[in-house]
Formats: C-alpha cells, sequence, structure tokens
C-alpha cells in the first residue's frame, strides 16, 4: 500500500480532483506534492506541481496566485536543460498574466513559451502558444499582428489536420496580397 502523503499520491489525487472540476482541492495537491517533492530532493517535479496548481487556480479565476506559484518555475526548467518543460512554464506565467490584463507581459510571455517550444520541437504546444498570443493581439484590436502570429504557428506544423490546413491556406490569402 502506497502512502497517502508520497509525493506521487498527493500529485495523482491533484490530478483527480482536477479531472472532477474541484480545482481548488487540485491546487492543494499540488502544492502539497510540490512541496513533498522538494523534501525528497527533486527541485524538477516540485516545479512541475507547482505549475500544475498554477493552472488549477487559474481555473478558478485566481491569476495573482497562478502568477505567483508560476514564479521561477521555468528558471528552476532552463537550468536543468528542460526546455519543454520551461516552455510550458513561461506559456502557464504568460495567461496568469493575461489573467491579470497585463496584456504587453502576457504577449512577450507566448511569444517567448512559442520560441522555446520550436527549440523543443514541439509544433503543436508551439500552436497553442501561438493561439493563445493571436488570441490576445486579437482582443487587444491588433487584428494583423493576431494573423501573422497564427500563420506563423500554422506554418511549422508538420502534419497538419485539414482544419489546419484550410485555416493555412485561408491565412495565405491576405498575405499573398501583401505580396503583390
Amino acid at each position: 500500500m502506497s502512502d497517502p502523503d508520497s509525493p506521487r499520491a498527493l500529485s495523482d489525487q491533484g490530478k483527480a480532483a482536477y479531472q472532477r472540476g474541484d480545482f481548488l482541492a487540485a491546487a492543494d495537491h499540488f502544492t502539497a506534492a510540490a512541496a513533498a517533492y522538494l523534501q525528497v530532493g527533486d527541485p524538477l517535479m516540485a516545479a512541475e506541481m507547482h505549475n500544475n496548481a498554477s493552472v488549477a487556480h487559474l481555473q478558478t479565476g485566481d491569476a495573482e496566485t497562478a502568477l505567483a506559484l508560476a514564479g521561477g518555475t521555468p528558471e528552476i526548467f532552463a537550468a536543468a536543460g528542460d526546455v519543454r518543460r520551461q516552455a510550458m512554464a513561461v506559456g502557464n506565467r504568460a495567461a496568469a498574466l493575461e489573467g491579470l490584463k497585463r496584456v504587453e507581459e502576457a504577449l512577450e510571455a507566448y511569444e517567448l513559451s512559442a520560441d522555446l517550444f520550436k527549440q523543443a520541437g514541439d509544433s503543436d504546444l508551439r500552436l497553442q502558444a501561438l493561439q493563445a498570443r493571436s488570441a490576445l493581439l486579437l482582443n487587444s484590436g491588433r487584428q494583423l499582428q493576431a494573423l501573422a502570429a497564427m500563420k506563423s504557428g500554422l506554418d511549422d506544423l508538420k502534419k497538419p489536420t485539414p482544419r489546419q490546413r484550410f485555416l493555412r491556406r485561408l491565412l495565405d490569402i491576405p498575405f499573398s496580397m501583401w505580396k503583390k
């Protein structure tokens, strides 16, 4: 029988709470798991748990706590050379900044997240970061920049879905007009 206070058990409880929509309980479990992982000397898993707690707090609308939890996690992953998790952590920070209406900082963070995903070779997650950036640009009245961000993400996909291919062709229209 496993210890219910083990880092893995706490993480599993957090995931289960998140799946059933109990985001506050999920955040509490993830935060406890982070502390437990630190106790056993695993700072990378602790940082991942802080990011999970950050996402759970975002789901409750608490962007301030989400930002605090995402805090220094990108730097932890960067120091370990884990570019993919660094990109995720920067994306979580961007979402929290967006929730706090700190638009310019959020745009920069989404762009950095997309760049890091590109370095990690993850075009699908890069597209997600660029979609979030594009939506934020669109909501702040910068339609052309939003289209360019979306097109950039779609152009990098190695195996686009039929919907993504259609969207890519659709976005090619305004850009082809500027080339003439």
